[in-house]
């Protein structure tokens, strides 16, 4: 087991937002986290990656015990350096080009040598097919390849698990497909990804595991395949029904 999620709870002004959710993700899953706005999805990836202080809560990652509401700064530390997170809108550096996006983080934060963290730097942004945009700034760049070069940066910190908070959301349609598609090839790598997406096709066709959560609470937890075509939970069914209705 890579990550055991255990009971994790959140308020905000009294109003339960994480209903004691717990998840189990093994090394390279694919997790689809799917439910309707306002359901806690970003809340519980944000409290994972010590976003958020969850109220109360555990995770075990690779076989330590961390303390979701009382974590030291050492063992944030340490989360953080098996995690990246990619983020709705992208989060770079305006004035910084893609690559100094990229390797600013390893420079900085890791503390690694410019030529070390160049060669790192490309070879992710190789991957994501934007190799060719390196001296590039943000605004000369669409919403699909700002997102790609963020995807870049988290793959550049050689984290154990991925989190993405709607990826794809902030994109114009004809975009989404483009970072669909890296994100489809990380996941044939093996990369372990727990995934925020209203992109359904993407949740049935890609991800091996879907969380569907309601009103803060884990409705579902299984198989892709069985919670899109044999979903156990009346509110699964009623979340599956409405996306196909909207489709019509």
């Amino acid at each position: 087991m890579m990550l055991d999620i255990r009971d994790v709870k959140k308020e905000f002004d009294c109003q339960e937002v994480l209903r004691g959710i717990s998840l189990q993700v093994e090394k390279g899953d694919v997790v689809a986290i799917l439910g309707p706005s306002g359901s806690g999805k970003t809340t519980l990836l944000r409290c994972l990656n010590f976003l958020e202080r969850a109220d109360s809560g555990q995770i075990i990652f690779d076989g330590e015990k961390f303390d979701l509401h009382a974590a030291s700064k050492a063992d944030i530390a340490r989360v953080r350096k098996k995690t990246a997170f990619v983020f709705q809108n992208y989060n770079l550096f305006l004035n910084k080009t893609v690559l100094q996006n990229v390797t600013l983080g390893l420079t900085v934060g890791a503390r690694m040598k410019k030529q070390q963290a160049r060669e790192i730097a490309v070879e992710a942004l190789t991957r994501v097919g934007m190799a060719d945009r390196l001296n590039s700034y943000p605004s000369q760049l669409s919403g699909g390849q700002q997102q790609r070069v963020a995807i870049a940066r988290a793959l550049a910190t050689r984290p154990e698990i991925i989190y993405f908070d709607e990826p794809t959301s902030a994109l114009d349609p004809e975009l989404i497909g483009e970072v669909l598609s890296v994100m489809r090839q990380l996941a044939q790598d093996g990369m372990t990804m727990l995934v925020v997406t209203h992109e359904m096709d993407f949740a049935r066709n890609v991800s091996n595991k879907v969380l569907f959560m309601a009103d803060g609470a884990a409705v579902e937890c299984g198989p892709s395949r069985e919670f899109f075509e044999h979903p156990r939970e009346e509110r699964s069914r009623d979340f599956i029904r409405s996306i196909l209705a909207a489709r019509q």
